[in-house]
């Protein structure tokens, strides 16, 4: 096991990121950060603290659940898609591995007329299987399709590291 990224990497990493989030949506009033369950929620609670400090932009956190080896199963939202409709998406999860995910992720959204919508991952692997972006990235690793990255959210201690 190789740590790639310490606690305070992390912290910085979140940190950038928010700034950029708030740069991209300088003219909205509200965005909606959806986290994917699991890791994706906890990174975007931590985006929402930070956003909360550096400015007045309201954001509203929603969890989406969805099975992350099926996600054909169904995603279902913590909050209405009323409640994002013409609004601005920013779709988080912790590692973009193959795509999977942020790919099902962002079809559910797109079922909603949205005014824009945006994905954010800690980290980003850079050999996908669908052809997905992340617009906001803490760091990009080139890996083997056998490693493996994992994020671990434990309170102060934030770890991210490559098997």
């Amino acid at each position: 096991m190789t740590i790639i990224l310490s606690h305070q990497d992390i912290e910085n990493k979140i940190r950038r990121i928010a700034y950029q989030i708030y740069e991209k949506h300088l003219n909205e009033s509200e965005i909606i950060l959806a986290g994917i369950e699991g890791n994706g929620y906890l990174f975007a609670e931590k985006l929402n603290a930070y956003l909360s400090e550096i400015c007045s932009l309201k954001v509203a956190l929603c969890k989406v659940k969805m099975n992350k080896r099926n996600p054909l199963e169904g995603i279902s939202t913590s909050i209405d898609s009323e409640d994002y409709k013409n609004k601005s998406v920013v779709l988080v999860d912790d590692v973009l591995n193959s795509g999977l995910t942020l790919i099902y992720g962002v079809k559910h959204f797109l079922e909603v007329p949205l005014k824009r919508l945006t994905t954010a991952v800690l980290v980003n692997r850079n050999h996908k299987n669908f052809p997905i972006k992340a617009d906001f990235k803490g760091i990009s690793l080139s890996t083997s399709l056998q490693e493996h990255i994992s994020v671990d959210f434990t309170e102060g201690n934030y770890v991210a590291c490559l098997n």
